[in-house]
């Protein structure tokens, strides 16, 4: 879908890497390391979306660091759009408010990360579970969004103390009850 919009593969990496999880950071180096291009083909774009203003960067050591501009005034509906984009929307649609008593969802992987994959990793926080179901609405979804979708079902309440590293950048609050 956004390849109709947006011709450069480069940018639409970019792009999810900062608007998916605002929490995401690179370096030009790092970033040509994780996308697989060269740092020609990133700087291009880097520079592209800071002069719109999409982006900011700031000096840490001597390394220029990106991240999304969250006060830009798109800010919101590229977030929504790379969300669609992706097919988590659909996700939580189906899902969320008809499986049990789900107290929380994060979105982990590389998805996360802001790597685009065909995969959505899911981890699913509540209790009374209904896994036959969730099963049907996910073989549902994944008709609907194109992509494979993996979970884990946790019936734990206390998920910050249980689960410390769903508090790390690469985790992204979905859904919360």
């Amino acid at each position: 879908m956004l390849e109709a919009l947006i011709t450069s593969k480069t940018r639409i990496k970019l792009l999810l890497k900062f608007f998916l999880n605002t929490q995401n950071t690179g370096y030009l180096r790092k970033l040509a390391s994780e996308f697989g291009e060269s740092t020609n083909a990133i700087r291009h774009e880097l520079n592209r979306l800071e002069a719109s203003g999409l982006i900011v960067s700031g000096m840490q050591g001597n390394k220029k660091i990106f991240r999304a501009n969250v006060n830009h005034p798109l800010f919101p509906e590229i977030n929504r759009l790379l969300i669609k984009h992706i097919g988590i929307d659909e996700f939580i649609e189906q899902v969320a408010n008809k499986i049990g008593e789900l107290d929380s969802a994060y979105l982990i992987g590389d998805l996360a990360k802001g790597i685009d994959s065909p995969v959505i990793e899911i981890w699913l926080f509540g209790n009374n579970i209904n896994e036959k179901y969730l099963k049907k609405l996910i073989n549902k979804t994944e008709n609907i969004i194109n992509r494979k979708v993996k979970y884990l079902i946790f019936a734990e309440t206390k998920i910050e103390n249980n689960y410390p590293e769903i508090n790390r950048p690469e985790a992204l609050l979905l859904w919360k009850a």
